[in-house]
């Protein structure tokens, strides 16, 4: 049986490329008699707002989307995510960072690094060179820091891993991600993390969300390999873009559809315009 999910954060309201991935995800469970899922991802809880979350319901409601058992927030499984990066850490695949944004930035400009796309340059490895004994000191008196995965030795225990885009194979390249935040000292997990072992606890087989999100899949599949998870198959469908061609997001203000609501838009009209392209 086909299962999908739609996965927003509660950070805002939904827009159109919210609408074109429930669409997406919605579709190929029901018309493959399957299970459409929704969770909420709301780990970051100094953005997320229960105002929003209700939003998203309503609104998902109003397009008339529905979706099958209760909705699954990460905020209330912390201790799953705690669980697997102790795994991940006895097995000596984690490393703290001490880091600022601006220190790595400046050491990827000394290497002559530069960003590459939307996901930028991978991290140096500044903090993985780290001894142990000044590893531990330094986490003993550092007010945050973050938990990296070790992206080289994950992979000499696996080896070549692969997964499934639409039919095809994609070979798994995760260390052109380079060492990527799975949790940082006051939250206990990070998007790739906690997005990884919920497609596997809600037994999702296809994961369908925004082409923004392929590069992504290359350290999810390998967290999978490392946690013993299965591997679902995956399709990442083409982004939705404003009239000046940049992609819709909240962080650049894409209208929402609360706005195109209260402008008087029918939801065929907006499922319509979610689906061309």
């Amino acid at each position: 049986m086909i299962v999908t999910r739609f996965a927003p954060s509660p950070t805002g309201y939904l827009h159109l490329g919210h609408v074109r991935s429930a669409l997406t995800g919605w579709r190929a469970a029901r018309d493959a008699g399957g299970r459409f899922l929704l969770r909420l991802e709301d780990i970051d809880r100094t953005r997320c707002r229960d105002d929003y979350a209700a939003a998203i319901l309503e609104d998902l409601a109003w397009l008339g989307f529905d979706w099958d058992g209760p909705v699954r927030r990460q905020s209330e499984h912390f201790a799953d995510y705690r669980a697997a990066l102790a795994r991940l850490e006895v097995a000596g695949l984690l490393y703290p960072c001490f880091c600022t944004r601006r220190e790595i930035q400046a050491e990827i400009a000394r290497a002559g690094g530069a960003p590459q796309g939307e996901i930028g340059a991978p991290y140096p490895g500044t903090c993985r060179r780290l001894g142990t004994v000044e590893r531990d000191a330094k986490r003993a008196l550092s007010a945050d820091y973050a938990l990296r995965l070790d992206v080289a030795a994950a992979l000499a225990r696996t080896g070549p891993l692969a997964w499934y885009e639409d039919g095809r194979k994609i070979a798994a390249e995760p260390a052109a991600l380079g060492d990527v935040v799975l949790a940082r000292k006051e939250v206990p997990t990070s998007y790739h993390l906690a997005v990884t072992l919920d497609d596997a606890a809600q037994g999702v087989t296809l994961v369908t969300r925004g082409a923004d999100l392929f590069a992504a899949t290359h350290v999810h599949r390998l967290l999978q390999a490392l946690l013993g998870l299965p591997t679902p198959r995956y399709r990442h469908h083409p982004l939705l873009s404003d009239a000046a061609g940049w992609r819709l997001s909240k962080r650049d203000g894409a209208l929402s559809l609360r706005a195109m609501r209260r402008a008087g838009m029918e939801p065929a009209e907006i499922l319509a315009a979610a689906g061309r392209g």
